[in-house]
């Protein structure tokens, strides 16, 4: 498993780690998992931006003349992936579309088939300028890996040469899958659990993420 674990960037932050076990526990309310949600992927979205390139600018301060960085105009995008990512977008939006106001947000919409277990795309709508972006995809529960494989697989035909996984968390089974399909991926997570059960529920994880989210279970 540990080369597995090459791409993988664990958030342990405290307050990362304090929201994360609140939204953990199964007394935790829709309203309250949707708010630890938006908190968690905002502070979340510092770490998963903290390599942007920098490049130097000439500036005058009030004092006197400098060289200071500013970001290198590299474009960012997010794509959360149907239903549960959406959770996650309000939080990155405050974390990163409100401090970058260019990054887009697209959309992937994917289920599992009951038969076969795996992903099947109903839906897909990525910003026309794709390859010239940074992409971010976005998904609360990185378990079996199917669903956000197939993600990226779909944002890198669109041409995306960079991108980043953004999960709350992970299973070891996910992160070796997408480390087969997708070893270029980095995968930014708050927890790394410890296996799935045998209906690919992550364990201990925090249930099904979708439901919690939108409150239908």
């Amino acid at each position: 498993m540990k080369n597995y674990m090459e791409n993988v960037v664990v958030i342990d932050h405290p307050l990362v780690q304090h929201k994360l076990t609140l939204m953990r526990d199964k007394n935790t309310g829709t309203k309250d998992f949707r708010m630890l949600l938006n908190e968690l992927s905002t502070l979340m979205a510092y770490e998963v931006t903290r390599d942007l390139p920098m490049e130097e600018v000439d500036i005058e301060t009030p004092v006197a003349s400098m060289r200071a960085r500013v970001l290198a105009g590299r474009k960012l995008g997010i794509v959360p992936i149907l239903r549960a990512g959406l959770g996650m977008v309000d939080g990155m939006a405050e974390g990163v579309m409100e401090l970058i106001p260019a990054a887009k947000v697209g959309h992937i919409g994917l289920y599992r088939d009951p038969e076969t277990l795996k992903p099947v795309s109903y839906y897909c709508k990525l910003p026309g300028d794709t390859s010239e972006r940074d992409m971010i995809v976005v998904d609360p529960m990185l378990a079996t890996g199917g669903s956000a494989a197939e993600g990226i697989r779909i944002v890198k035909e669109a041409g995306c040469k960079t991108v980043r996984l953004m999960c709350l968390v992970a299973a070891p089974e996910g992160i070796e899958m997408l480390h087969k399909l997708h070893p270029d991926v980095v995968i930014y997570t708050a927890a790394v659990d410890s296996h799935l059960n045998d209906h690919g529920y992550i364990v201990p994880g925090l249930g099904d993420a979708g439901d919690r989210i939108f409150g239908t279970k």
